[in-house]
């Protein structure tokens, strides 16, 4: 595993599209991923999900599908 340091508001740029953005609030750590909307990001939790399901035989678009539908029920849930 490589670890690396920041400072607020310093990015990490990794082999691909997109670079990693820190930023700190109190005693939280934000990562924000700046990537084209094709490259798959995901929290480790979710991508353990999706490989279990790949595993189980279930079709890729099915798991794309149902990311799609949970990701939009979220963003009608937060308030404006």
């Amino acid at each position: 595993m490589l670890v690396l340091s920041r400072k607020k508001n310093e990015g990490i740029r990794f082999n691909g599209p997109g670079r990693l953005v820190v930023e700190i609030r109190g005693d939280k750590v934000r990562l924000g991923v700046d990537a084209p909307k094709e490259v798959p990001v995901h929290r480790q939790e979710v991508a353990d999900a999706i490989a279990r399901e790949i595993a189980a035989g279930t079709p890729l678009h099915a798991i794309e599908d149902r990311l799609d539908y949970q990701e939009n029920i979220k963003r009608k849930e937060k308030p404006s």
